[in-house]
């Protein structure tokens, strides 16, 4: 992906020196329980409690690779902002309102609850921000299978696409049937929102291409590869657990990456719709 010394976004919010509470986790195998526990809706603190984690007041010295990092997430959110703005104009009729992306390290406070590695990138409809902390990079690599930064770029993408939903007024209508019905027909209904943000990040990574040509060769399987590791099967499957798709909230790894594929293809919101598709 070719983003170096391209526009950032100014809608960034670095609390990476802010002074929270920085959670020290020891080990690529507690990492690997932190994303299994985001990506499986589960918060894994407890798990963490008494084994090698220690409080710090001081937010962390900034490395050179953190701020590389933090490059690379305003020049991909900077991207989001063009593409969903005149998305949002052609396709919506509508101005696009960008949202407000939270850098921190270790932990930090949302309207949404405690962000950190136990929660794993999230879009807060409460303050209407996505959280991130750019280790979860790292654990996405090294444990999960989904490296390189065209992986990572999808994972912003994803996020946003949750903000996306929420101007169209989709995610508040959504989360309010959740709270009328089952635990299996809420996570039903989480999966259709979760697949229709893997759309939404194919249409913003095809229009990235035309518009920018940013995009390297093998990109796209980067970002296909990603959605597939981090599918609600393969994560139980790798937790050593047996799939039960009752349980699912994300969805399979065939679909995310299906829905993903789908948005590319088409570039047209409207074929994202995964509330009235009978088959996943």
């Amino acid at each position: 992906m070719k983003w170096q010394g391209r526009r950032g976004s100014r809608n960034i919010e670095d609390r990476r020196r802010a002074g929270a509470g920085k959670a020290q986790v020891g080990g690529l195998g507690l990492l690997a329980v932190l994303a299994i526990g985001y990506f499986m809706g589960v918060d894994v603190t407890p798990l963490l409690q008494g084994g090698g984690g220690s409080g710090d007041s001081g937010g962390g010295e900034i490395t050179e690779a953190d701020r590389q990092a933090g490059e690379f997430v305003s020049v991909t959110l900077a991207d989001t902002e063009d593409v969903w703005s005149s998305l949002f104009r052609s396709q919506v009729g509508e101005s696009y309102n960008p949202v407000t992306l939270v850098l921190y390290k270790g932990v930090t406070q949302s309207p949404c609850g405690g962000a950190s590695g136990a929660t794993g990138p999230f879009y807060c409809p409460g303050d209407r921000k996505v959280y991130l902390d750019t280790a979860f990079f790292t654990t996405m690599s090294r444990k999960l299978g989904a490296s390189g930064d065209f992986a990572a770029a999808y994972v912003v993408a994803h996020e946003v696409a949750h903000h996306v939903q929420n101007e169209l007024g989709i995610l508040m209508q959504a989360n309010r049937i959740r709270q009328q019905v089952s635990e299996a027909e809420s996570n039903s209904i989480s999966v259709r929102i979760e697949l229709q943000a893997d759309c939404y990040s194919g249409i913003w990574a095809r229009e990235v291409q035309q518009r920018f040509g940013t995009l390297e060769s093998g990109d796209l399987a980067e970002a296909i590869n990603a959605a597939r590791q981090i599918g609600d099967d393969t994560l139980q499957r790798n937790a050593g657990r047996v799939p039960m798709p009752h349980t699912f909230t994300h969805g399979t790894s065939e679909q995310r990456a299906s829905w993903f594929a789908r948005g590319f293809d088409s570039g047209d919101m409207r074929s994202c719709d995964t509330f009235s598709a009978r088959n996943l």
